[in-house]
């Protein structure tokens, strides 16, 4: 049998409470767990009561830093879980802590799925299949993702992903349409998008280019590659290099063949 000789109040953390068992410091607990066990001076506690009050604070101090840890964003439970693993809890006290905080609504994988996948539509403007693998690095439930990427609409895809592709249409200025879609292909593939709505959006981006423009583009393109070849071969070989780089550009036979007559007439 053991008596509580004395209850002391710790320096650092006023909400903790320092127990001592017949004079001689055994455990502390925080203030929860003092009233739930109503921990007085001159109290007897038996050996499985001071287990039973030494794991409710093992617990206590897991819900802590869990609230701690969700206090600067919202988390999924397997973060959670993994935060309180790697800080030293045992698996019964994690699963105690995370059950607390489930019941209490401070943690919630629905909750945090749906808030997450409507950030990666809204800053990152992520595919669905983007945002699948983002569940699956979170641990969201297999069922819950496809609950929660069902959401995510044909509709709204195609909206936001258009939205990146007027950008790199934009940006591509000094591309040719043919070069500026395989960017928009490469771009939206890369964000999680399927094969479906990228040619759904690339069949809506307009891409025409006036003669005066792609003067301008093959100039500053062909010289380069005009460049690289005259310097390897001559004649009808030098034209055919020079035909396969730009067409594979994307650049009409015409404006082709108009560019290398000019380069020829310059030699």
């Amino acid at each position: 049998m053991f008596v509580i000789s004395r209850i002391g109040r710790q320096k650092n953390n006023p909400e903790r409470y320092n127990i001592y068992l017949n004079d001689q410091y055994a455990f502390a607990v925080d203030e929860g767990t003092l009233i739930k066990f109503a921990l007085t001076k001159g109290k007897m506690l038996e050996q499985f009561e001071i287990d039973e009050i030494t794991y409710e604070d093992e617990i206590a101090k897991a819900f802590n830093k869990a609230l701690h840890f969700l206090s600067f964003q919202m988390r999924s439970e397997y973060e959670v879980k993994k935060k309180l693993v790697d800080a030293g809890y045992g698996e019964a006290v994690v699963l105690e802590a995370i059950r607390k905080l489930e019941t209490l609504g401070f943690l919630n994988d629905e909750t945090y799925s749906k808030a997450l996948l409507e950030t990666k539509k809204k800053t990152a403007k992520k595919g669905p299949r983007a945002i699948k693998q983002d569940l699956i690095k979170k641990g969201i439930d297999k069922s819950l993702q496809e609950q929660i990427l069902s959401s995510y609409t044909h509709e709204e895809q195609v909206e936001i992903a258009l939205q990146l592709a007027e950008k790199e249409v934009r940006a591509g200025a000094k591309k040719t349409p043919s070069q500026v879609k395989q960017k928009i292909s490469d771009l939206l593939m890369r964000k999680g998008y399927s094969y479906t709505i990228v040619n759904e959006v690339l069949d809506q981006i307009e891409l025409e280019r006036e003669d005066d423009e792609w003067q301008h583009l093959i100039e500053a393109q062909g010289d380069k590659i005009w460049r690289k070849y005259v310097a390897k071969f001559t004649g009808s070989e030098l034209r055919m290099k020079t035909k396969q780089a730009l067409y594979q550009k994307g650049f009409p036979v015409e404006v082709i063949n108009r560019f290398i007559e000019e380069k020829e007439n310059e030699a």
